[in-house]
């Protein structure tokens, strides 16, 4: 009986090398997500409106949509990289090539009406680390007619999902709703932002903090898969996605609240790390034991500043903070439990009784996702350098 695991540990092996060779001959380092748009509208000058976005401006102008979830994964991930290389005003010059295509890609309109908003201004970041996204400005600003109601909001759907934030005429904040790709904003009156309840705001956080998981958030899959399938048994799942609730938790909101603050470039090859640790430990033990929810507990406050990310890339408005924060952790929890609903259906509901179950699924599958963790943590903390 000893003989099987050992060939199907090789045979994970050999397959792990080829995933290794296949990752560093694939996409380079210089991928990023593709994250949402932040657009603020405001009326602070009279009779005008002015619409501030804040964009991936070379994804844009790659027209890289939102069916892939990293600039890597589209045909046109070279032309991506090229532009990612252009200084300010090189990659100012590409855009005014394209700005009347993208403005045809808006829907701005004014009780039924379309308007249409003229480019004023173009913040683009110095070039700076190309492993990086960099975020640009672009400012949009036109005349109000006289005697309207309030205006819509919405772009094309190849351009993606993005983020409405309005401020009202006094300056103070507003309204804030998570536009899914394709979806136009509901009215909004150029008196003020509209009223907005908390469970509209609640289930826009909530769907973010989902989406964040599945499909987006392959890292955190693939920690909370490491953490299945150690033992498929529901109870020692609950202590360990306890621990790492209550510890992410912790952190997201102490992130958001700015009283932490760890770079990306910390947290995200520690996060790589946690994987690869998970899953070593499961090749090398069949038990729980009983650090594995205290070691959880601390790779859990990793991820929570990496979620924490994600909302203050989002820009949660003040108001809405501790409604947002509930909500996204919500949204991040119903995610990782439809994770581990997905594996105990496809193999623990099944196979986790079977005598052979740690030497055919426990083991090869461990390996591979520490391999890939291991891939990740040396892109995340030296080839991206």
């Amino acid at each position: 009986m000893e003989r099987e695991p050992g060939r199907r540990a090789l045979v994970s092996f050999a397959a792990i090398t080829l995933l290794l060779a296949a990752a560093l001959l694939g996409p380079s380092a210089a991928a990023h997500e593709i994250r949402p748009a932040i657009i603020d509208l405001d009326f602070s000058e009279p009779g005008r409106y002015r619409l501030s976005m804040r964009l991936n401006l070379e994804a844009v102008l790659a027209e890289i949509g939102p069916e892939h979830k990293d600039t890597s994964d589209s045909p046109d991930a070279a032309k991506y990289d090229a532009l990612r290389e252009l200084v300010p005003e090189q990659l100012a010059l590409r855009f005014a090539d394209f700005e009347p295509r993208f403005l045809g890609r808006l829907q701005l309109s004014a009780d039924g009406s379309g308007l249409s908003p003229q480019v004023t201004g173009l913040d683009i970041p110095p070039v700076g680390d190309t492993d990086l996204a960099r975020d640009s400005v672009l400012t949009l600003a036109g005349e109000l007619p006289p005697g309207i109601s309030g205006l819509t909001w919405g772009w094309d759907p190849v351009l993606g999902p993005n983020v409405l934030r309005v401020t009202n005429p006094d300056g103070s904040e507003g309204y804030t709703a998570y536009l899914l790709t394709g979806q136009t904003s509901e009215l909004i009156p150029v008196t003020g932002a509209p009223e907005q309840s908390g469970w509209a705001i609640f289930a826009d956080y909530l769907i973010i903090g989902y989406e964040h998981i599945l499909p987006k958030g392959l890292d955190h899959i693939l920690f909370v898969v490491g953490l299945f399938l150690l033992n498929a048994r529901l109870r020692s799942l609950l202590w360990q996605v306890t621990s790492f609730t209550v510890a992410h938790t912790v952190t997201l909101a102490l992130g958001i609240y700015g009283i932490v603050n760890v770079p990306p470039a910390i947290v995200e090859p520690l996060i790589a790390a946690s994987i690869v640790y998970v899953c070593v430990e499961n090749v090398l033990s069949d038990k729980l034991f009983y650090w594995r929810p205290v070691v959880v507990f601390l790779f859990g406050l990793l991820h929570g500043l990496g979620f924490a990310g994600v909302l203050l890339d989002i820009g949660l408005v003040p108001a809405h903070f501790l409604t947002g924060l509930v909500a996204f952790n919500v949204g991040v929890e119903l995610g990782q439990l439809t994770v581990i609903g997905i594996c105990f259906l496809a193999v623990g509901a099944w196979f986790r009784k079977k005598s052979w179950y740690r030497a055919r699924i426990t083991v090869p599958a461990s390996m591979v996702i520490a391999a890939i963790g291991a891939y990740w943590f040396v892109d995340r903390a030296f080839l991206g350098a």
